[in-house]
């Protein structure tokens, strides 16, 4: 839990349209910018044409006209945008944001004057032609972005909902905590209709707490194994990942975490770790906590998410702790983490970070402490009075220069840790996390570039949980196809208003707020009959019996059909004149040509094996790469891959033949 407040200004030349960061993830590309006052949006009458031509004030630097490709060449603008049929232009549709600055992380697309058509809970068209809406909401000199992802938040409660709407939020994601009966999670906030997409993790210290075991006790091998269980089965039942608090129950060691990381590397999902230490005063620091993450991540393959690493595993240690994790991502390890955008992190009193020695640890005294929602600061008879009642309290304790520093990585993202409760003892990071984000650290301090901020709170949020849970695949960009979930502020006045004292205030600056294509927030205010949230959960296919099977040049080989296309092992490839190899840093195969062709004896993929998307690729020689899929430790491509590599494909009744074109 952290958070940060100034920045050293930085400069940017204006002729400098665009700055290329790799993430983890596949990347992201910066667009940079200054921005400009812009107007506020407006809502126009019913039927109104949009005529996005005249573009608006510029919200900063001139977009950039044109972005370097993966092969070199450049990508313009124009090419990332829609060129809509003359019935798509003559069509009338639900909503069309007009006029515009759209920002799509995920093909950097960053340009003013463009109209964006909303239809059946989806985007329609991104386009810079006049389009016919049944609303049409006026966005000159407004940013339109993907609704941002908090994947760092809690249960969707009935009073915290609303503040992440005014915060521009419109999924949020308990994978801080989660459920261990996603069974029953699920289906009550399903009928309790949510106005935000809601999904959850396993939670381990609540599933761990049906054996009555002390925070500071070890679970038995028997227990252990009880837990894998039922992660197994929660896993199959939507969760998302599993996730861990070491800091708060210590007393959960490796002998319980590695058969967990086992688990979420075979079910493709990542673990959540809010870290076992948060200073660099022992015994125990952040180095230690870190080091332990990353070895559970090589000892099981599975990736690792370090929670708010700027107050738990980065605090008066950031430039260390991060290389330390940019090394790991380097050797291949799947590490991502996050941050809230504050200095100053919230607790609960009664909790293992404050056991004997906090003051010395976190730097700080009685004083630095503060009660959420109100104005008193701790004594020592307070702070004994109040531990006793369980109350959180903010510290004052993170350095500001770590913030920037962790903000300033590609792996970081943003998640809040928190969401407002009843009674409003809460951090004000519940309200004012994502407003905070873009109007200090990219407005006022200039620490990351406007794209950067979007990326960090929409597209890699989603990347880092769509492997399996395949509706986040469609959330978190703007683009033709993608879910209508649209946040549209003011860039000029964009701010978290939330404060220790009352946290409950919204967020200012946020125009418009579509989730599932519906306006749950505009000029009016927030519109709390608007509840169209959707679960979010991890889905997984198995191979099943009776697959089709390929006759390749003589050869017989066992087909895999995976959400409608078939997929071939890629060692059968090895049979006719390929040369595979694997990189295990980069998990990416490397096929050349020429080879003789080798006999190769390829085993059928087993009945009931998940067959999953792990994100590695197949390199071929001409530069064209495709993912491939995994089931157990063997790698399949489609067969649509070697069509497009000169091989010809016909169906014979249910079984397919491949020749030589």
């Amino acid at each position: 839990m952290t958070h940060s407040r100034r920045h050293s200004r930085k400069r940017i030349n204006p002729l400098l349209i665009a700055i290329v960061m790799l993430v983890v993830a596949g990347g992201i590309w910066a667009a940079t910018s200054l921005f400009t006052k812009g107007d506020n949006g407006r809502l126009s009458s019913p039927e109104q044409s949009a005529n996005s031509k005249g573009g608006g004030k510029h919200l900063g630097g001139k977009p950039s006209e044109s972005l370097p490709s993966a092969d070199g060449s450049k990508t313009s603008q124009e090419d990332l945008i829609d060129t809509p049929t003359s019935s798509e232009l003559d069509k009338t549709y639900d909503v069309v944001i007009a006029g515009g600055r759209v920002i799509n992380p995920e093909t950097k697309l960053d340009r003013e004057g463009l109209n964006v058509a909303v239809q059946d809970g989806q985007i329609a068209l991104v386009t810079d032609q006049p389009l016919k809406g049944k609303r049409v909401i006026d966005a000159k000199g407004l940013v339109v972005a993907p609704g941002f992802i908090d994947n760092l938040s809690y249960d969707p409660n009935p009073i915290g909902v609303w503040n992440k709407i005014a915060d521009g939020v419109t999924t949020n994601i308990a994978m801080h905590g989660g459920t261990a009966s996603p069974e029953k999670w699920y289906p009550y906030y399903e009928r309790n209709k949510t106005p935000v997409h809601f999904g959850a993790s396993f939670f381990y210290t609540q599933a761990r707490n049906q054996f009555k075991l002390s925070r500071y006790d070890t679970a038995k091998p028997e227990q252990t194994q009880t837990l894998v269980d039922q992660a197994e089965k929660a896993l199959n039942n939507g969760v998302l990942g599993i996730s861990f608090s070491l800091e708060y129950v210590p007393g959960v060691n490796d002998k319980e975490i590695l058969p967990l990381m086992k688990l979420a590397h075979k079910y493709n999902v990542p673990v959540y770790f809010h870290a076992r230490y948060s200073a660099m005063e022992g015994p125990g620091t952040n180095i230690d906590a870190l080091n332990e993450l990353l070895g559970y991540a090589r000892a099981s393959g599975a990736a690792v998410h370090i929670d708010h690493i700027n107050s738990t595993g980065g605090t008066f240690s950031m430039q260390q702790s991060l290389k330390m994790v940019s090394d790991a991502i380097e050797e291949g390890l799947d590490i991502t983490s996050c941050i809230y955008p504050y200095d100053y992190w919230g607790t609960y009193l009664n909790s293992a970070r404050f056991d004997e020695g906090w003051q010395q640890r976190f730097r700080i005294s009685y004083n630095d402490l503060q009660i959420a929602g109100t104005k008193e600061r701790l004594t020592a008879e307070t702070f004994r009075k109040y531990q006793k009642e369980g109350k959180l309290a903010v510290a004052y304790a993170i350095p500001k220069q770590d913030v920037i520093d962790s903000l300033q990585a590609p792996f970081v993202m943003i998640g809040s840790d928190a969401i407002l409760e009843p009674g409003f003892n809460n951090h004000p990071r519940a309200s004012g996390t994502f407003a905070r984000t873009v109007g200090l650290y990219v407005r006022e301090q200039q620490v990351i570039t406007i794209s950067d901020a979007i990326a960090k709170m929409s597209l890699l949020p989603a990347q880092r949980l769509e492997k399996q849970a395949p509706a986040l695949q469609k959330k978190g960009r703007i683009a033709k196809g993608m879910d209508a979930d649209i946040v549209v502020f003011d860039y000029d006045t964009i701010s978290d208003k939330s404060t220790v004292e009352k946290p409950e205030i919204v967020s200012a600056g946020i125009a418009y707020v579509l989730v599932n294509g519906q306006v749950a927030l505009d000029e009016k205010g927030i519109h709390k009959d608007i509840r169209a949230g959707q679960p979010i959960k991890s889905e997984f296919l198995r191979v099943k019996s009776g697959n089709a099977k390929l006759d390749w040049e003589g050869g017989e080989v066992a087909l895999l059909e995976y959400r409608g296309n078939n997929y071939i092992d890629l060692e059968a490839l090895k049979a006719h004149g390929y040369t595979v190899k694997w990189d295990e840093i980069k998990h990416e195969a490397t096929v050349t040509g020429g080879a003789a062709a080798d006999r190769v004896d390829v085993p059928k993929p087993k009945v009931g094996e998940l067959m999953l998307e792990r994100g590695y690729q197949l390199a071929w020689e001409d530069g064209n790469r495709t993912e491939l899929l995994s089931v157990d430790e063997r790698n399949y491509v489609p067969l649509s891959a070697l069509q497009e590599h000169g091989w010809k494909l016909t169906k014979d009744g249910t079984n397919y033949t491949m020749t030589a074109a």
